[in-house]
């Protein structure tokens, strides 16, 4: 039997056990940096599959090497664990127990694919020419977790050569894979505002300097750098996400505070984004006679794409869903994956997994809390992941 037939085999064998998994870790979702329960199941299932597991790297991550039957080289594949903080509308019988906790990014099926990469993996490992790393990752969602297993010595000893994650994408269809190579994802930083004005009566705005307002025109004005201060064919996103301020209704507020991300494709922009925005904050703030706090927090780099690896990808996707389901996209992607940080240190590839089905209503967005996926695809993505690996240590 071949080796692509004995994934193949093998992956549909433990179907149903992955979907159990699967809606295990849907119904009990950790958040960031509280993935202990989760991590625990992983590395159990692991053990019982006689895989070696490191446990607690860089807070609740998981390194599990498989070793191969003969000398070769090292790959990686990664899966991230955390969910969000969101409140379930599914309905689904395998829906979050934990109240305003949701996997709705699929970090439960991500996980479930690499359990079942695993397994299959392990039960030929005499074929295999090198070893395989599974990196199990927390804190995804708060860009915290890769770094963190960086520091904390994940790739000490030995880069692998490769290292490969996927992510859902429930605008594409269960059955198709998404890849290209290159910039595949946004960098994300973070800023911090704080408005300083003066209080006073409501009834005096004159004796003041309204905080509120001059944060309302901080904003406006922030939201007009990308269409203005930047090249149109390098995108960017600004975005104020939390805005806080003000003590009663009838008191001019003394003090604002926001907190919002940039993201951006172009690396001289995102390297420029930190004095082009205090120079709006700066003029808005004079002119208004308040003063500011600013801070500029460089979060993650954008995920690039090795075209060496993730023309194994597309080969690889060619072979378990046909050539005519494996799509180069064309465009990268505004949000962000930590991830990056892994291909940093190793070059590396995250695609995407089709997880979307119209004909079965399966078409809400991540981050939504009605995001569901069809469960055919935590197959497909077990095939993947192990050709992947297969391929890449035996050179096919």
């Amino acid at each position: 039997m071949s080796m692509l037939d004995e994934i193949t085999s093998k992956s549909e064998e433990i179907s149903d056990r992955l979907i159990t998994f699967r809606r295990e870790i849907h119904k009990n979702p950790e958040l960031s940096g509280e993935e202990k329960n989760s991590s625990s199941f992983v590395a159990g299932v692991l053990e019982a599959n006689d895989i070696e597991v490191r446990r607690n790297v860089g807070g609740y991550g998981l390194v599990a090497i498989l070793n191969g039957g003969l000398d070769g080289p090292l790959v990686g594949l990664r899966a991230d664990m955390d969910a969000l903080p969101i409140e379930e509308q599914t309905g689904a019988e395998y829906a979050s127990l934990t109240p305003g906790v949701m996997h709705a990014c699929g970090h439960d099926v991500h996980t479930a694919i690499l359990i079942g990469a695993a397994i299959v993996l392990g039960g030929m490992r005499e074929r295999l020419k090198g070893r395989v790393m599974f990196l199990f990752q927390p804190a995804e969602e708060s860009i915290n977790g890769a770094r963190a297993m960086i520091a904390d010595g994940v790739y000490d000893g030995e880069l692998p050569g490769a290292v490969v994650a996927l992510h859902c994408l429930p605008e594409m269809e269960v059955g198709r894979i998404g890849h290209k190579p290159g910039i595949m994802t946004a960098a994300a930083d973070s800023i911090d505002i704080v408005i300083k004005g003066k209080s006073g009566h409501a009834s005096r705005p004159h004796q003041t300097v309204d905080a509120v307002l001059v944060s309302s025109m901080v904003i406006s004005a922030i939201h007009h750098i990308v269409s203005r201060r930047t090249n149109p064919l390098h995108p960017a996103v600004i975005s104020i996400g939390s805005i806080s301020g003000g003590s009663a209704k009838n008191i001019i507020a003394d003090r604002v505070e926001m907190e919002g991300t940039v993201r951006t494709l172009d690396k001289d922009l995102r390297e420029k984004m930190p004095e082009i925005i205090e120079g709006v904050i700066k003029g808005v703030t004079a002119s208004m006679g308040a003063e500011y706090e600013f801070s500029y927090t460089f979060e993650c780099p954008a995920v690039i794409n090795d075209p060496v690896v993730d023309e194994l990808v597309s080969s690889c996707a060619s072979d378990i869903v046909g050539s005519e389901n494996s799509i180069e996209l064309g465009e990268p992607m505004m949000g962000s994956e930590d991830f990056a940080l892994f291909t940093e240190k190793a070059p590396g590839v995250l695609f995407r997994l089709g997880t979307g089905n119209r004909e079965k209503g399966i078409v809400a967005s991540l981050h939504n809390p009605h995001f569901d996926i069809d469960e055919e695809a935590i197959i497909i993505g077990t095939k993947m992941m192990s050709w992947i690996a297969a391929r890449y240590l035996n050179k096919k």
